[in-house]
């Protein structure tokens, strides 16, 4: 492998950064297109200018093995602009073509310089894979960064689709809608068991009105909910059980012989109001 300090990318960028930079931010505008509106020019030009000082600071130091130490300050920077861009919405491809479009410019003003064919062609050669390593680099962190990013918006997703309301003074309720697996399992325990703590509930409605299956391992799932529930001081209810849900859980031969049922989340609420000691009645209007 050639050295990096064998190359003349440290004296390039010394003397021609200037020009360098210029023709290389008109390559990634060209190419971004559409995408303008994600990134100023001004924003763009910044990260560009820094880029190129610490690649020459880098490459001065002769080693052409960017995970050295030497490397250190332009991984970090890739990794900035990597996680940055995945968060504003650039796609892979675009996020590379931030160091890949720095190989035109490079190789023009190498041209320019008037060196010999066989030295051009040996510099570009050299410069070509060290912009190569540098682009791989650059997507595979975006790749991290943008698993980060969907892991985070699942999360949020799972605990916005678990929220625990309070429908009277020691009664809670636990609308469940979708499909009901481990992950999931363990934000409705956490929040529920929460929740009963801050409010003190003695009472729990879980209602899977819109959970659209429950097999062996959803009834698990709620019977591990329940016992947790119960281990805080709260009686749990299950609402919502449609006759085909109640079909499918004796076929399945789960075991729901402790657990109080209901069909619908008012009979489950009438019933919690009654374990609280409290009861609705109707009010008669006198004419």
């Amino acid at each position: 492998m050639t050295p990096a300090s064998a190359t003349r990318l440290p004296e390039l960028l010394s003397k021609h950064e200037g020009p360098i930079l210029e023709r290389w931010v008109e390559e990634q505008l060209a190419t971004i297109g559409q995408r303008r509106g994600l990134m100023s020019e001004v924003e763009l030009r910044e990260q560009s200018r820094e880029f190129l000082g610490l690649l020459r600071q880098a490459a001065q130091n002769g080693e052409s093995d960017i995970t050295a130490g030497s490397w250190t300050g332009v991984r970090e920077f890739l990794a900035r602009i990597s996680s940055g861009r995945a968060v504003q919405g650039f796609s892979p491809s675009d996020t590379a073509t931030f160091v890949f479009s720095l190989k035109q410019p490079l190789f023009e003003q190498l041209r320019r310089d008037g060196e010999s064919t066989d030295g051009v062609l040996d510099e570009i050669w050299r410069i070509n894979r060290l912009i190569d390593r540098l682009g791989l680099y650059t997507t595979e962190v975006y790749q991290k960064g943008r698993e980060q990013v969907i892991l985070r918006q699942q999360e949020e997703m799972l605990e916005l689709s678990t929220p625990v309301v309070k429908l009277w003074d020691g009664v809670l309720a636990l609308p469940m809608i979708g499909t009901l697996d481990s992950a999931r399992t363990q934000v409705v325990m956490e929040a529920l068991l929460q929740r009963i703590v801050e409010t003190g509930a003695s009472v729990a409605i879980i209602d899977i009105t819109g959970v659209p299956t429950v097999d062996t391992l959803v009834a698990q799932h709620l019977l591990k909910t329940i016992t947790a529930a119960r281990l805080m001081g709260a009686d749990c209810i299950i609402s919502g059980i449609r006759p085909q849900i109640a079909s499918t859980i004796v076929h399945l031969g789960v075991d729901l012989s402790d657990v109080i049922t209901k069909a619908t989340l008012a009979d489950a609420f009438g019933l919690a109001l009654d374990r609280v000691g409290l009861a609705v009645g109707r009010v008669v209007k006198r004419s």
